[in-house]
């Protein structure tokens, strides 16, 4: 006996899952929508600890999904943010070579963000980054004016309050539990009752992949959870920093990185690193779930991963233990900061996508399944573009099972 009956059900209300939600609500009002989210509010996990940044598109592969719907999706959450008054601001970023060997590196950037339909791009000479960044130090630098900021939770508080607007469910502290796949419909179990849908649209972050295979779906790949740790400056050297100062990226990761950010209310942040976290939702160290680390170290790719980049993963960690060795790393950047300029600052942790080789997943990936639509890496620039990739879920939605038709 189910409490309820809906043409679509999401689960998951996070930045993607919302975006979905609005997509839907907007195009296709006909429909009968519920999302479901297990926590008590919205934007919980990964879209609540982001560093609001609006990427550009400039570091994306071009013709890949990632870069179409970044540079497409940062034009879109601009004016959402002008729309709706959400606090944001188009401040610019540099990104910084500190070494020779970087500079191909760097000119290769240069080349993706003009192929990916970015203007204003522009390599700088270490006098010209001074006048931009005037503490930063490097021998080049790209300079992106695209990139923005913008404070992600109140853009969730927003997508919700136009979903219920448009007569769409949310349920909050509502689990799955799990799926009946039935001829003509898909029953949800939770801990707050069973709903019946004709469609169903996964976009559990973190968990998406359970999820997958909790609806029967097969396991080449798994969620790893990726922690990324910050600090923060103190409030007295915040000046040191004027808007975005990054390194160049190494391309073998989808991570970009130990960085500087201001954030919208005008605090800066430093980091992150990129470690494995020991539970799915494990913001600090001593964070432990033996299932999410056993479901890590079960999966072949996991270990073909460690293979290949275990030296890259202990300097990780090393940063994570040693405030000095972090320091180090931002001096790079910034050769003025010194360790008492920083406090420890938030964490988030990445839903990074793993294949069974070893690969870690770079591009967004949705995989459809019957009447189920699987949304299984959509890491950043998954906020900056939500607005768009809302819009590709749907469309994906439509193709494969003809939904609001």
């Amino acid at each position: 006996m189910t409490d309820s009956r809906y043409d679509v059900i999401i689960i998951g209300g996070g930045i993607i899952g919302l975006a979905a939600a609005l997509e839907i609500t907007a195009r296709l009002p006909q429909l009968n929508l519920l999302l479901l989210e297990k926590e008590a509010r919205l934007g919980r996990h990964q879209s609540g600890h982001n560093s609001g940044v609006i990427h550009s598109g400039v570091y994306y592969k071009p013709g890949s999904l990632k870069a179409r719907l970044c540079v497409e999706g940062a034009k879109a959450m601009v004016e959402f943010c002008r729309t709706h008054n959400i606090p944001h601001q188009i401040c610019g970023k540099v990104i910084v070579a500190t070494h020779e060997e970087e500079l191909p590196r760097l000119e290769e950037l240069h080349r993706r963000g003009e192929a990916n339909g970015l203007t204003g791009l522009r390599v700088i000479g270490p006098e010209q980054l001074r006048e931009i960044e005037p503490h930063a130090s490097g021998i080049k630098a790209l300079v992106v004016p695209p990139t923005g900021i913008t404070d992600y939770a109140i853009v969730c508080e927003k997508y919700a309050e136009l979903i219920r607007a448009q007569r769409g469910a949310i349920r909050t502290s509502t689990k799955l539990t799990g799926l009946r796949i039935l001829a003509d419909e898909i029953i949800a179990e939770t801990d707050n009752g069973t709903f019946s849908t004709k469609y169903l649209i996964n976009c559990a972050g973190l968990f998406s992949d359970r999820i997958a295979h909790m609806a029967g779906g097969n396991s080449d790949l798994i969620i790893v959870p990726f922690r990324g740790e910050y600090y923060d400056l103190t409030s007295d050297r915040a000046a040191l920093v004027g808007a975005l100062i990054y390194p160049v990226p190494d391309p073998q990761f989808p991570f970009l990185g130990v960085h500087f950010t201001r954030r919208i209310n005008g605090t800066v942040d430093a980091g992150p690193n990129a470690v494995l976290a020991f539970r799915r939702e494990g913001y600090q160290r001593s964070d432990f779930s033996l299932a999410d680390l056993a479901s890590s170290l079960a999966f072949p790719g996991f270990w073909r991963m460690a293979a290949k980049h275990w030296r890259s993963g202990m300097d990780e960690f090393h940063r994570s233990f040693s405030k000095a060795a972090f320091v180090c790393a931002l001096q790079r950047l910034l050769p003025e900061l010194r360790s008492e300029d920083l406090v420890p600052g938030g964490s988030g942790v990445r839903a990074q996508a793993l294949k069974r080789d070893g690969t870690l997943v770079d591009d967004f990936q949705f995989v459809p399944a019957g009447r189920m639509l699987h949304v299984l890496n959509v890491p950043s620039p998954a906020a900056t573009a939500s607005l768009v990739i809302g819009r590709e879920i749907v469309n994906c939605a439509v193709r494969n099972f003809a939904i609001g038709k």
